[in-house]
């Protein structure tokens, strides 16, 4: 059985993007390729910001007690 859509990888698609940026800002594009790279780096802004949003609930969830959020500090390993 294959998978028709494989699974999302967020570094992946975020090199992509980067990637679109660089060429549609080097100018070098018609204007229907720099079209239809906008219209892939929309699709991809879309997929990253959903992984986001998924990962910022499952990091809440790990932080509930008792059905209470509790608020950790942020260690930002420069202390």
């Amino acid at each position: 059985m294959t998978d028709k859509n494989p699974p999302f990888e967020f570094e992946a698609a975020l090199t992509e993007l980067e990637q679109l940026v660089v060429r549609m800002e080097n100018g070098d594009l018609s204007l229907e390729d720099s079209l239809r790279a906008f219209e892939q780096g929309i699709g991809l802004t879309r997929q990253c910001q959903q992984a986001l949003s998924a990962a910022e609930q499952r990091v809440q969830l790990l932080l509930e007690q008792n059905g209470q959020s509790v608020a950790q500090p942020f260690a930002t390993g420069e202390e």
